[in-house]
């Protein structure tokens, strides 16, 4: 059963993006601090031992919940490009390993995403000069964080599209409150983050039966509140 946005997909085409006086911005990550922790190197995955592949890809996964400060272009530089590559490699390794997403998995998955994803959006004031005449700008403005936020969001999706994965199992953790921290993020002024939020919420509503009444609710309730 697929489920079809409307033409009018207030998700796909976001209230008219006025100019801003900044282009790049970092959204707030409420209720997880950023730790400033010095990342090392884990090994690698593919060259770790099949039995002990499971407990180095949960190392991984929390290594991934380090947040950092992309506000600041110099700071822990290093410790960014060690997470980025971590990031990378967990992709790599959910789509070409088979049986990797064993139960003990899960949590530790649905822990990094929602790190990493849910966050407290800036808010989108226009700038008043600009609302005053009616000034109009195509430019959007971009999540500073992309850098990570981008593979996580890959990272998801190959862990929805997984031949391993299991509803049953991730049901514990994929639920209502997941979905509508999901929907919140539409919000994103950043059209990349919204065409991978659109991308899972098929995904989920795909996979999910016992979600699909809720999901369509709650995307009613959205559509009539821009209309």
């Amino acid at each position: 059963m697929s489920f079809n946005l409307p033409e009018n997909d207030p998700f796909l085409k976001k209230q008219t993006i006025r100019t801003r006086r900044k282009k790049l911005q970092e959204s707030s990550r409420l209720g997880y601090k950023n730790l400033h922790q010095e990342l090392e190197p884990l090994p690698s995955l593919k060259e770790t031992p099949i039995g002990q592949q499971e407990k180095l890809f949960i190392e991984k996964l929390k290594q991934c919940c380090v947040l950092f400060d992309f506000s600041d272009c110099v700071s822990d530089l290093k410790s960014k490009e060690i997470k980025r590559a971590c990031l990378n490699e967990i992709v790599d390794y959910i789509t070409v390993t088979k049986n990797c997403l064993t139960e003990n998995v899960y949590p530790e998955v649905i822990t990094m995403i929602s790190i990493n994803l849910f966050r407290v959006l800036p808010p989108a004031g226009p700038d008043s000069l600009s609302d005053e005449i009616g000034v109009e700008d195509e430019e959007p403005t971009f999540e500073a964080t992309w850098p990570h936020t981008q593979i996580v969001y890959e990272f998801f999706l190959r862990f929805l599209e997984s031949h391993d994965f299991q509803p049953n199992t991730a049901k514990k953790f994929i639920d209502q409150k997941f979905v509508l921290q999901l929907l919140e993020l539409f919000d994103s002024e950043d059209p990349r983050e919204r065409d991978f939020l659109k991308t899972i919420l098929h995904r989920i509503y795909g996979k999910f039966l016992g979600l699909r009444a809720f999901i369509r609710k709650q995307f009613n309730n959205i559509f009539l509140r821009q209309n």
